[in-house]
């Protein structure tokens, strides 16, 4: 299966023929023939995640290693091209950052993890950017440290609010694990990576597994009876209404962190020694403001606005356009994202969407449009 006659084969993902065997109706993303739904359907799958537990293949995500002699040496290596504070991660702690360019612009957003191997830390990329994304890293990378690439890893999901308890039930220890740290264990006697993290709002964890054992992995999770499989559609609906970015839409490289609404991602060190790339351009929307800003945004009625529709100030002049838009089931109602001047991007303030020629009513809101229930373990 190809894109058109003259593209690439879509590559596959260890779970290719158990997608096939559950009835997926697939097609391509990033490069991959991946699921968008089951039978069931997005609507249906977008709800069990919301109330049970929804199972992503996210293979197709770019997995590595970047290691060196210890931790403060691969610490600086990728200080120098993201401005998140790797330096002080404690072990097994995660943090969401993005690789720059010198313009401020984002080349894409990942995860990495501190490891519990002193000078290796764990990075996971988007699918459609990991080959640039790792071929950026190691053109920049000091002598000494390396970049290990993890083809033979697979990754899936497990969201939803019974994802603890499911999990639990193959690794118990991942019972206890806090949010947004990642840890190495056995689930079901397989040695996995497991992150406590995901991209629905919900509890959950991602599970890099070795792909030889991706699929009996995978047939565990699924024989528990809170759990369904979940294709791309209700993924993408699920990050919507959490209002989390997807790469390539909602940020890219003509968007800077700040306009991005992402400024939370540079802490106070990484802005004092403004040493990762675009620092300038950065520090000087943090302090004076940026042009523009990425906003939620409410439709009135009940026709979804989608990517690429225009925002107007209701007397006709544009001031900013959707990048991300759709139906949201918990919503009950449409919902979308998108860039629109800074002066207005006040919440509540009343907007129209260019929808076939025709104003529609619309106001910026807050995000996220539901609201997150990532695990916070007691104190």
């Amino acid at each position: 299966m190809t894109d058109s006659p003259n593209a690439e084969p879509l590559k596959t993902t260890p779970l290719h023929a158990l997608h096939i065997e559950l009835g997926a109706k697939m097609v391509p993303f990033a490069g991959y023939d991946m699921p968008v739904q089951y039978p069931a359907g997005v609507l249906t799958e977008h709800l069990h995640t919301r109330e049970a537990a929804g199972l992503f293949d996210v293979s197709h995500m770019g997995q590595a290693f970047l290691q060196g002699p210890d931790h403060a040496t691969v610490s600086a290596a990728l200080e120098a091209l993201v401005p998140g504070d790797i330096r002080d991660l404690t072990l097994g702690a995660i943090r969401y950052t993005l690789l720059l360019n010198e313009q401020g612009g984002i080349l894409d957003d990942l995860m990495v993890t501190r490891t519990a191997k002193d000078g290796v830390l764990f990075l996971v990329v988007n699918a459609a950017c990991k080959d640039a994304d790792f071929a950026h890293i190691e053109k920049h990378l000091p002598a000494g440290v390396s970049l290990q690439r993890l083809p033979e890893r697979a990754l899936i999901a497990l969201q939803g609010p019974k994802a603890a308890e499911v999990f639990a039930r193959l690794a118990p220890q991942a019972a206890d694990q806090a949010f947004m740290t990642g840890v190495e264990m056995d689930v079901a006697g397989i040695p996995c990576i497991v992150s406590r993290s995901g991209y629905t709002g919900e509890d959950g964890y991602e599970i890099s597994v070795p792909e030889a054992e991706a699929v009996s992995l995978t047939t565990k999770l699924l024989a528990e009876p809170e759990v369904k499989p979940i294709g791309l559609g209700a993924r993408d609906s699920l990050r919507l209404e959490a209002g989390l970015c997807l790469y390539g839409h909602d940020i890219d490289e003509t968007t800077t962190p700040v306009e991005g609404a992402l400024t939370w991602t540079i802490g106070k060190r990484r802005r004092e020694e403004a040493n990762f790339p675009g620092a300038k351009i950065i520090l000087e929307q943090i302090a004076g403001g940026a042009a523009r800003k990425r906003v939620g945004l409410l439709p009135e009625g009940k026709a979804p606005a989608r990517e690429g529709t225009e925002i107007t100030d209701g007397t006709g002049r544009v001031i900013g356009k959707i990048t991300s838009g759709g139906y949201g089931p918990s919503v009950g109602g449409p919902i979308a994202m998108g860039y629109i001047e800074a002066a207005l991007a006040k919440t509540d303030t009343a907007v129209e969407l260019m929808v076939r020629g025709k104003g529609r009513p619309a106001k910026v809101a807050a995000m996220p449009f539901v609201q997150k229930r990532f695990h916070k373990p007691a104190k």
